[in-house]
């Protein structure tokens, strides 16, 4: 095992050109899929029996499949299907990022669902009582109370989700996008050294994860910084 430092620097272009993209498709999905799992989760907690029944089959089938399975089944399946390669649809799902966008944006917020609902869950009965006896509607009581310590309460357990996702998206190759892992992976088809790209990559994937980990413990204190105060 050798390390080549002249073979990282001259590819350093190549591979930072893939994390690029990693970044790209990781904050576009926690853009979309977040929203979108808190959208369900509305329903996945609603008293109405066919819009709790839809939440959790959201969250069976997105949480459930593997993102790379969504991803083959909307990469390659829909292309099979006249309504959408012979109508508009085509103009979004012949491109390989749109389809990776959709297929993980799936997968991330049918996480997001179950983290936002325990969130929910596990705000107090005698704070929500509080906040109407104070005289606020229920659509204040949600969007004041519930929702802001619903965020609070599933800080931690997102941001664990996030960078697991993070380091899954190393499956958008398999639809010709590169990433990072593709990059290095390119490198070493090239040159034959499978130590020097890797490790590079692997180097660079340690510094994306420890950002994002300093961003939302940075987050996390801003939430919570009432906590703190003497």
């Amino acid at each position: 095992m050798q390390f080549d430092f002249a073979l990282a620097y001259d590819n350093m272009p190549a591979l930072l050109s893939g994390a690029w993209m990693t970044l790209l498709v990781t904050f576009t999905v926690m853009a979309i899929g977040g929203p979108l799992g808190l959208l369900v989760s509305f329903a996945r907690m609603s008293r109405h029996r066919g819009l709790a029944l839809f939440g959790a089959a959201y969250v069976a089938i997105c949480r459930g499949a593997p993102s790379l399975i969504l991803l083959y089944l909307i990469y390659n399946g829909l292309a099979q299907l006249d309504l959408v390669r012979e109508g508009w649809l085509w103009l979004l799902f012949q491109h390989a990022f749109f389809c990776v966008v959709v297929a993980f944006s799936l997968n991330h917020s049918g996480y997001v669902v179950e983290i936002m609902r325990g969130g929910m869950e596990a705000v107090p009965a005698g704070l929500i009582e509080a906040a109407a006896a104070l005289g606020l509607s229920p659509r204040q009581v949600l969007w004041k109370v519930k929702l802001p310590m619903a965020i609070r309460y599933g800080m931690k357990a997102y941001q664990t989700e996030s960078l697991i996702f993070m380091k899954s998206t190393a499956a958008v190759s398999a639809v010709t996008l590169t990433d990072l892992t593709a990059a290095a992976n390119e490198i070493f088809y090239l040159t034959y050294d499978p130590f020097t790209p890797i490790l590079t990559a692997g180097f660079i994937y340690w510094v994306i994860n420890n950002a994002m980990r300093f961003g939302f413990e940075w987050l996390d204190r801003r939430l919570n910084r009432h906590l703190t105060l003497a």
